[in-house]
């Protein structure tokens, strides 16, 4: 009996969405479009069980995505809330279980929690072709298919879910948008005897070898299976970033931490990823971007998925909606949920990137309860243009006055 993907009288080769990119926004894409019937193929570059670099950690934003899409978190580890380090100061918080998200999050290493998002799209109907490698096939102006192993798929909706902008991005004209900034992030795991606590651990104070104040955090993020997921990240706006060595960084930050957790050796070899936080596109005919490969990416803790869950389901659904008219109202919705929290987050990574002010600004970010607490929103990705009280106004306001202050900080900005 012929599957879905290869009904009686269709060319095997024809589906209505085809997926570029196998991590969450292209998992929850495909699960979402195969549930309501529609014919999907999913292409992941990589083989079967391959691994992801990420801090592993989900906020609770991502935690009800993934119940939207029906996945059981037993494999995860709860997480309750935040500990804050700046200095001498620390402030754990539990999440605040702000409507209409729970108040809890989890930490799943990446090579599990897409394992299991993959089987969902499989289990709801959608093909999946791992170790294929996807570009697009454009018809004039307009995104038509893709190409994978000298092979040509046909849909009437690309939804580009390929991460980090690449050879997808350069050809769709998607790429990062080199006027804004960046980060770079470096993780390995390790194990501790803390393994199971349930608050991630954030230390706001790092600093390079030579001493200068770094725009990122440090973590450990416990897995609940015996290790901590460890790492650093940092922005491009900091003074001398092209010099930055995140091996270097890692292990400072690994110092300090070492004896409160008790690590044990690195269990790999520590491993870097890019982070993007902006794009030139996020859609055209025929194709919409999703998760990463949008720019969806926090710049004020280089979190991206709950993003491209929530991304790769808003696309689907308005396919099933209306497949001709997907482009343009994906791109109005996401800027109307994102882009001007995002925009304030890119904007305070320039404010930041003046050693000077990071200094100021991690004082007050952790010195009083209130303030810890609207800290501990931006952090959790609990803030979008909907979200009321304090959180809320903070981030409209922020958002204004960082719009007044743009010019002067970009033109200041610490040289790379």
């Amino acid at each position: 009996m012929p599957s879905r993907s290869q009904t009686v009288g269709v060319s095997p080769h024809v589906r209505d969405i085809l997926v570029i990119g196998g991590g969450p926004a292209g998992a929850a894409a495909a699960i979402v479009a195969a549930d309501a019937g529609a014919r999907v193929t999913v292409f992941e570059k990589g083989l079967m069980g391959r691994d992801k670099i990420c801090g592993d950690g989900l906020t609770p934003r991502a935690v009800k995505a993934l119940g939207e899409l029906g996945v059981e978190l037993d494999d995860a580890h709860r997480i309750d809330g935040l500990r804050m380090v700046a200095n001498d100061t620390v402030r754990q918080l539990d999440w605040p279980g702000i409507a209409p998200f729970p108040a809890h999050g989890a930490v799943w290493p990446r090579r599990r929690l897409d394992q299991r998002l993959m089987e969902l799209a499989e289990k709801a109907g959608a093909e999946l072709r791992w170790g294929h490698e996807a570009m697009p096939v454009v018809d004039g102006n307009r995104v038509v298919g893709v190409r994978a192993n000298d092979t040509e798929w046909r849909a009437d909706l690309v939804v580009v879910a390929a991460g980090a902008p690449g050879a997808v991005a350069r050809m769709l004209g998607a790429e990062r948008d080199p006027r804004e900034p960046f980060g770079l992030a470096i993780r390995t795991y390790a194990s501790s005897p803390r393994h199971a606590e349930r608050y991630l651990e954030a230390c706001l104070t790092l600093r390079d070898a030579s001493g200068t104040p770094v725009p990122g955090y440090g973590w450990i993020f416990p897995a609940g299976d015996g290790t901590v997921n460890i790492g650093v990240g940092a922005l491009s706006t900091m003074k001398g970033f092209k010099q930055l060595n995140l091996n270097r960084l890692q292990d400072s930050y690994r110092s300090l931490v070492q004896d409160d957790w008790e690590l044990g050796e690195d269990l790999e070899r520590p491993r870097a990823w890019r982070l993007p936080m902006s794009s030139i596109r996020r859609h055209g005919p025929g194709w919409v971007a999703v998760g990463d490969a949008a720019g969806l990416v926090n710049p004020m803790n280089g979190e991206g998925i709950d993003y491209g869950l929530e991304s790769g389901m808003l696309a689907s659904q308005l396919f099933l909606e209306d497949p001709v008219t997907v482009p343009v109202r994906y791109d109005r919705i996401i800027g109307e949920r994102f882009d001007a929290f995002l925009r304030t987050g890119r904007r305070f990574s320039f404010l930041i990137g003046h050693p000077f002010l990071l200094r100021t600004g991690l004082r007050f970010a952790v010195g009083t309860q209130g303030i810890a607490n609207i800290t501990l929103q931006v952090m959790g990705n609990l803030v979008d243009s909907s979200t009321p009280g304090a959180g809320g106004w903070t981030m409209r306001t922020a958002d204004r006055v960082l719009a007044a202050a743009d010019p002067v900080l970009r033109a200041t900005r610490a040289p790379a």
